[in-house]
């Protein structure tokens, strides 16, 4: 197989300085523990220490948090350690392999909650770029990967062949386009928010629509048509296929021809079909496959003790003896980026001149992955959002560097964010100053509605790019922030649309500034009374530029279950709308 590594950059591509640090002084402790820890074990296996009794008597016991794709390899791997008497400065190791969705561990430790594990072997960097981005709450070190996956699709041999498999190769946008122009051949693919698979395939398809005309609506589309076709996890996505080998199950519109998968699993599901009818073809774009990478995590929040962390960073190098990199090889799974087996993608459905030993992309960044699940969730769900802009005469200030005024980004960011919103969803503008219309703070400037409805000449969507596009600062106009966002949101929940993702999104630039309005105790106190579980329309609050409040925003929309966010550029709005989007519509932040 030649040289067997998992590179650097591709685990590390698009985590932050402060990770890389980390890892980066993780990677030197763990050379020298493991060249302690290996002459130790040498030193036992050759009689030049002798401990008077088994290693087994007293072992170091480690709980591994793994996904259930490499769970199997691993628990595998752990009978051969404790077979070997795998031992950590004279202990035995003894490993637990424990099979767990990555984003059910993810969401344990942003919780605070103790995941029963000392190690975590999630399937993807994007569940710790999930850590970092929604506040940083665990304390986890990443010590190496175990192996990695590629990502593409995966077809019945009927589907495949219509497209000119093996011969033909696709891009990420043409291979979703043409599963999606024909009902006949149905792509499926697991929830981008619980599946790392789905969302690094998402992300890919939007970078690629990014770049053409009309390519966020196309995306969207997209979107729209994938979602009605997800299965919860990646554990249930092949529980989709036809049952029958022809592979049509002909009258069952719920079967897929095609799915989203990685090659691991793929390789699982053709090893399992030998003998019982046709396998699965793989293509694998020509633009390039994301890669699972299963990092290896030490979860120190966990109280992990020093002989558990030693213990733990030694069986990661067991993990990379040559018999355990077969180990991993048979089970479907790559362990050198330089050296790919041939029979393994022959396993898994792929074949010349399929482009299987491309390079992987580079891995998405924090942001772009924030953004496509915002993008993901809003047009899965669809929205009702009213928009609340400042015009507080402040809102003419130049933001440092950019030559514009604070409205002028502020309206480029808004224009930008309203193309990710489909004809389904229904968005309304206000904005407000003090006294803008007569004693009231506040104007609406376009009432909320579906913004594929159709007025006169005009869409909605073309009524609020025009409103947009003519906001202005007011001159002298002060802030009137808390009369404003009480009626804003007694009308948001007043008007809630059910089934749809509900909320108000408050920007301002500064603190309230009209001595004639209600105090922040009562504003806050009336909120509460208005917020109801039942029908939640939580408050996203941004505070935009150095004069605004960060402690003021969190504090008001707490009121509501929604969150406050600061933004030193208002470029960053729409970034920071999809971040919030993602954090309120999920079922498992608001229990």
């Amino acid at each position: 197989m030649g040289r067997h590594s998992l590179p650097d950059q591709y685990g590390a591509g698009g985590s932050d300085p402060r990770r890389r640090a980390r890892r980066r002084t993780v990677a030197i402790a763990t050379v020298l523990v493991l060249a302690v820890a290996g002459g130790t074990a040498a030193a036992v296996r050759g009689g030049l220490l002798s401990f008077g009794s088994s290693c087994q008597d007293d072992p170091v016991r480690l709980t591994l948090a793994v996904s259930p794709d490499l769970a199997p390899a691993l628990e595998t791997a752990a009978a051969q350690a404790r077979d070997d008497d795998l031992t950590s400065d004279g202990r035995c190791v003894a490993v637990t392999v424990s099979p767990r969705e990555s984003y059910k561990v993810a969401d344990a430790l942003l919780a605070g909650e103790n995941p029963g594990a000392q190690v975590w072997v999630p399937d993807s960097e994007v569940w710790l770029e999930r850590l970092s981005t929604d506040g940083d709450t665990a304390d986890v070190s990443t010590v190496g990967h175990v192996a990695s996956t590629p990502v593409g699709v995966a077809m019945v041999p009927t589907a495949a062949k219509s497209l000119g498999w093996p011969e033909k190769s696709y891009a990420w946008l043409e291979l979703a386009g043409a599963a999606l122009r024909d009902d006949s051949l149905r792509l499926g693919a697991a929830d981008p928010a619980r599946s790392a698979t789905g969302l690094l395939a998402l992300t890919r398809l939007s970078a690629a629509s990014a770049g053409i005309e009309g390519g966020d609506t196309q995306a969207a589309g997209m979107m729209k048509a994938l979602s009605q076709r997800v299965t919860d996890s990646d554990g249930q996505v092949l529980d989709t296929l036809p049952r029958d080998s022809s592979g049509t199950e002909q009258g069952n519109p719920k079967r897929n021809q095609a799915l989203v998968v990685s090659e691991q699993t793929a390789h699982v599901y053709n090893s399992a079909a030998d003998g019982e009818g046709d396998g699965l073809d793989f293509f694998y774009p020509k633009d390039g496959s994301p890669r699972l990478d299963y990092p290896y995590t030490l979860l120190t929040q966990t109280g992990l003790t020093t002989d558990e962390s030693r213990a733990a960073i030694r069986f990661m190098s067991y993990l990379r003896d040559a018999r355990q990199l077969r180990l991993l090889e048979r089970h479907g799974f790559r362990t050198s980026e330089e050296d790919v087996s041939d029979a393994l993608v022959s396993r898994a459905g792929g074949s010349s001149p399929q482009p299987y030993t491309k390079a992987p992309v580079r891995p998405a960044s924090a942001v772009a992955l924030q953004e496509t699940l915002g993008v993901w969730t809003i047009t899965v769900q669809s929205a009702r959002i009213t928009t609340v802009v400042d015009a507080s005469a402040s809102m003419s200030e130049t933001v440092p560097g950019t030559g514009r005024s604070r409205m002028d980004v502020t309206k480029a960011a808004l224009l930008q964010a309203l193309s990710t919103f489909t004809a389904e969803d229904e968005i309304g503008l206000w904005d407000f100053s003090t006294k803008l219309d007569g004693d009231k703070d506040y104007r609406v400037r376009v009432p909320t509605q579906r913004l594929g409805d159709r007025e006169g000449a005009g869409t909605q969507r073309e009524r609020l790019s025009a409103a947009f596009g003519g906001l202005e600062p007011v001159p002298d106009g002060a802030t009137g922030l808390y009369d404003t966002t009480l009626a804003a949101y007694r009308a948001a929940t007043g008007s809630y649309a059910e089934g749809k993702f509900n909320a108000l999104v408050v920007l301002t630039d500064g603190v309230n500034e009209d001595p004639g309005s209600i105090s922040r105790a009562d504003l806050l106190a009336r909120l509460e009374r208005l917020a109801d579980p039942q029908r939640p329309v939580p408050l996203i609050m941004i505070a935009v530029g150095p004069d605004a409040d960060r402690e003021e925003a969190n504090r008001i929309a707490a009121a509501t279950g929604g969150s406050g966010h600061e933004v030193t550029d208002p470029a960053q709005i729409q970034t920071v709308i999809l971040k919030a989007i993602v954090n309120a519509a999920s079922p498992d932040r608001r229990g």
